[in-house]
């Protein structure tokens, strides 16, 4: 039987529905869209306390401020630091990110390496550490060589490794505990041999126990920095009865990144001269 031309119309729209029907079905799902794998970010581009939040949460202040003495930490991130309006909000001492693994070094370095200095302030260096990339010696070198080192004039604060969560992988960099444990040694003991000082350990506890197994050696040599974004400090990595240094925020004003040391201004210089 013949098709009018009405019925081939018909036909040829229905036909074009399905296919857009089928192309409408193909798509991903939003849902399953938004739980795909976080973008990694550049290497280069860590900094202190990056994955606390994300790991341990975070709320409230520290109430008891009046034996303790305000600092910040910096990287890249915050480019040319106001270092004056940092001074006068109450801020004495300063840490900038100097270098990650083998492969950057802060391009601001030196802005807010000597800015922080020239207002007043303590200051010093700290290291993103990268253990799946090179040595714990071979990085504490390059930290070394390019600003983390450390001089006896009251002004200028040992050098602090960094070691948390991995931006870019794995937590623990694919390392075993023990692994890890010889790889933080190695690195301690390299910056001890080219500085005359022991270096500063920043990290969350919970970090800690899941990548070293709570491990507790460091303690009786090694100054610690904590990470906690709460009303108080919490549980110390064993061996540890106390603090040198806790980042209680990145949420802070003019420079997110907010520490407090563990005692006056007095003894931050005093821990600076060594």
């Amino acid at each position: 039987m013949p098709v009018h031309r009405s019925g081939l119309l018909r036909i040829r729209a229905l036909a074009t529905a399905g296919a857009v029907l089928l192309a409408v079905l193909s798509l991903p799902h939003p849902a399953a869209a938004a739980g795909s794998a976080p973008t990694v970010p550049p290497r280069g581009s860590a900094r202190m306390g990056m994955g606390v939040a994300a790991h341990d949460g975070s709320g409230g202040l520290p109430t008891v401020r009046s034996t303790r003495t305000e600092g910040v930490d910096v990287s890249s991130h915050q480019g040319d630091v106001a270092w004056t309006t940092l001074w006068n909000s109450g801020v004495r001492w300063a840490y900038a990110k100097a270098t990650e693994g083998t492969y950057y070094t802060n391009p601001y370095h030196s802005q807010q390496y000597g800015g922080s200095y020239d207002v007043g302030m303590v200051r010093g260096a700290y290291h993103f550490g990268t253990p799946d990339t090179a040595s714990g010696a071979a990085q504490a070198d390059y930290f070394v060589d390019r600003g983390g080192g450390w001089s006896a004039d009251g002004r200028t604060l040992p050098g602090v490794l960094d070691i948390e969560w991995n931006p870019y992988g794995d937590a623990c960099y694919g390392k075993s505990q023990s692994a890890m444990v010889s790889w933080i040694r190695d690195f301690l003991d390299q910056y001890r041999y080219r500085t005359g000082r022991d270096a500063v350990l920043y990290t969350a506890t919970s970090w800690w126990k899941q990548c070293t197994g709570n491990y507790a050696g460091f303690a009786a040599t090694t100054p610690l920095w904590i990470a906690r974004y709460a009303s108080t400090v919490g549980e110390l990595p064993a061996g540890w009865s106390t603090y040198t240094m806790w980042q209680y925020t990145s949420t802070g004003p003019t420079v997110g990144d907010h520490d407090l040391f563990n005692g006056t201004l007095d003894r931050v210089r005093t821990f600076a001269l060594g």
